[in-house]
């Protein structure tokens, strides 16, 4: 059975309470829905770099927008990683929404497949893995942590997810959700994107325990801003056997809550400048656009001419304006171009 060593601090207790009022007040707040689909676009971005950037891949935060953004022709690894990232965070966003997920067993096997896919053999994703391995210190390349054996690990991870299933209702959602995040990181159930998929997990498990703020923050861009400390954090040195009844949470969690206001609090500042930004402000012509393809189901140039006084290039723009930010999409080329809602 597994049992968690932790204390709730005073550090710890001012954190939580501090989340739950950030996370209040955000929720009280209303937005343009226009501001919170770019809002998410822009999260998604920053998680897939954060994220990827953690575990060493090279591309830098612009690259990354520019492939989310068109997918290049010949993939490299580092951009598969981009990408493969990119869609399961989208893939857990839209479940979420419909309320069609639930942590277990199948649901982390589901986002490692998706995020290694390309990137191992075919008989290491999606499985546990079968071999042992080894954790380096990312700078100096030296073996600093041995996890579990190959035959403790099944065990392991079910006794971890029955321990969150048994104490949704008696443990904060904060807690659990870090007690989970380091815990996997210690059992290291994977060959390979051992810490995407615990991240991922972790944000799927907030998100179910109604700390909905899943696509509109990034708590892996905190970790990103000094990988040395989250590492040094999450992570345990030594064999595992040696150290499993030793082994204390509480850092860890002041520090994973923590975390969360950090980013939190760069949210509030962001939608707050976002929200009256010309960038993302719609004026009445954006309107008219989206209330005829509600109406008729698409809108073409000879269409919008008509509702509008505006120069053929104005009207380019408009229409550009719309797509970057995520609410139409277009269908066909020259003269047979037309526009439709974007799918979610």
């Amino acid at each position: 059975m597994f049992t968690p060593k932790y204390t709730i601090t005073d550090r710890l207790l001012g954190s939580i309470k501090r989340i739950n009022s950030l996370i209040n007040e955000l929720n009280n707040r209303r937005f343009p829905h226009v501001v919170l689909v770019g809002f998410e676009k822009t999260a998604r971005a920053v998680s897939t770099y954060a994220s990827t950037s953690i575990e060493g891949n090279p591309l830098p935060l612009t690259e990354v927008k520019k492939i989310l953004k068109s997918k290049p022709l010949y993939i490299r690894d580092s951009e598969r990683e981009v990408l493969n990232y990119n869609q399961a965070l989208q893939n857990l966003n839209e479940k979420l929404e419909k309320a069609q997920v639930k942590l277990s067993l199948d649901l982390i096997l589901k986002i490692q497949k998706q995020i290694t896919e390309g990137l191992l053999p075919k008989f290491e994703f999606g499985k546990l893995r079968e071999r042992p391995v080894v954790v380096n210190d990312p700078r100096t390349r030296k073996v600093i942590y041995l996890p579990p054996d190959v035959k403790d690990v099944g065990k392991l991870i079910d006794d971890l997810i029955e321990f969150v299933s048994d104490n949704r209702n008696e443990i904060d959602p904060l807690i659990l959700a870090g007690i989970f995040h380091k815990q996997m990181v210690i059992i290291h159930p994977f060959m390979d994107g051992n810490g995407r998929a615990t991240r991922l997990a972790t944000k799927v498990l907030l998100a179910e325990m109604g700390l909905n703020t899943f696509n509109l923050f990034s708590f892996e861009n905190y970790y990103n801003k000094n990988i040395t400390k989250y590492f040094q954090t999450v992570g345990e040195f030594g064999n595992y056997y040696e150290l499993v009844d030793k082994i204390d949470f509480t850092s860890w969690l002041e520090y994973f809550t923590g975390g969360i206001i950090d980013e939190l609090l760069r949210v509030q500042k962001l939608l707050s400048d976002v929200g009256i930004s010309p960038e993302t402000s719609l004026q009445l012509h954006h309107l008219k656009i989206l209330e005829f393809i509600k109406e008729k189901g698409f809108i073409a140039d000879r269409d919008y001419a008509k509702l509008v006084n505006r120069a053929k290039a104005t009207r380019a723009l408009d229409f550009k304006k719309l797509m970057n930010l995520g609410l139409i999409s277009r269908i066909g080329k020259g003269k047979a171009t037309y526009y439709v809602l974007k799918e979610k």
